[in-house]
């Protein structure tokens, strides 16, 4: 006896067959087109589900030349920042149906960054995100000839209606204030990469806030974000009992702390840190370090409405606020002993 064929999967017109419609019709119901009556999209909604038809991205794409793929651009770095916030990015990207094609380059520099995206608009992507730590890269990728939106992520006091950031300036002075309020007159700044535009406005936001006290800002040390630097900036850092440190992100405080350790100084009895990005560790360190918190996933959901507003809605995104960024209050910045 001859075993049973399998049964063939529905075709669009099988589809329009069942709804009384012609395929073309059924084409619009799939792609979202006018000029269909409610009644009849109904119907061959009806009939997709009876037959249990899905239609096929590929041929979707070539009627309406979108493919739903978002390009994102990320930097090949372990730091918790872009990290998160390509994580949070995606998955808004995948509630609203969307794909990510995520491309990490190997450094930032503009030329690269360029290079990624070229590769991402070739593969036919809906749009580009990017997630930038250096500024030049942003100017390099908007001098090109784009026909698909552009949103990005970067920390500059330039506000742009396709550019979503975190208040890093505010969040910094926020830091440095809380130090000075606690007694300590010399607040240091282990900075991040002088190219990097969150290590910019963060530096930038703790000069500020020292001019406006009247106190002295001692020219920082940079580190590369990773904890290894934080401990060989903190062996040569010219720091003594009743200081304070602003770091720029929580990993080189991790690092710097150990440093301190390890030279006798002793967190926060003799020396008060801050940090910057509330990593999960940071709550579990011995003391725990008082940071500045970034809200990332309410950055990764502005970025992708920014991109439906292009998409789907035609329009031009807004010029946003950047989001606040909130301090973080925990032991290891404490008064200077004495005070």
């Amino acid at each position: 006896m001859a075993k049973d064929k399998p049964a063939r999967a529905a075709n669009i017109f099988d589809v329009a067959r069942l709804a009384g419609v012609s395929h073309q019709t059924v084409s619009r119901v799939i792609n979202g087109m006018p000029n269909v009556r409610p009644a009849t999209k109904e119907r061959v909604e009806q009939a997709m589900k009876q037959l249990r038809y899905s239609p096929s991205p590929a041929a979707r794409a070539l009627v309406t030349r979108r493919t739903r793929t978002i390009g994102l651009v990320n930097p090949a770095v372990a730091d918790f920042g872009p990290t998160s916030i390509a994580m949070h990015f995606t998955i808004a990207a995948r509630a609203s149906r969307y794909s990510v094609d995520a491309a990490q380059t190997a450094d930032a520099a503009p030329a690269t960054v360029r290079g990624t995206v070229e590769g991402l608009l070739r593969q036919r992507v809906d749009a580009v995100v990017l997630i930038l730590t250096d500024a030049a890269a942003l100017e390099a990728v908007q001098a090109l000839d784009l026909t698909v939106p552009l949103v990005a992520v970067a920390a500059s006091a330039r506000r742009s209606p396709h550019v979503v950031s975190i208040d890093q300036y505010r969040g910094a002075r926020a830091a440095v204030r809380h130090l000075a309020e606690l007694g300590h007159e010399r607040v240091l700044h282990l900075a991040g990469p002088a190219q990097a535009s969150d290590a910019t406005e963060r530096e930038r936001g703790w000069r500020d806030e020292l001019a406006e006290r009247r106190l002295e800002a001692v020219e920082p040390l940079r580190g590369d974000w990773s904890a290894r630097s934080g401990y060989e900036v903190g062996e040569r850092l010219d720091v003594a009992a009743g200081d304070a440190v602003f770091v720029a992100n929580d990993q080189m405080a991790i690092g710097l702390m150990s440093a301190l350790r390890h030279r006798g100084l002793e967190v926060p009895r003799d020396v008060s840190l801050v940090g910057f990005d509330d990593i999960p560790e940071a709550a579990y360190l011995y003391p725990p370090l008082p940071t500045v918190r970034e809200d990332v996933a309410a950055l990764g959901t502005m970025m992708l409405q920014k991109v439906l507003v292009a998409l789907e809605e035609g329009g031009e995104p807004t010029v946003d606020t950047p989001m606040p960024a909130q301090l973080i209050e925990r032991e290891s910045a404490a008064r200077p002993t004495g005070r």
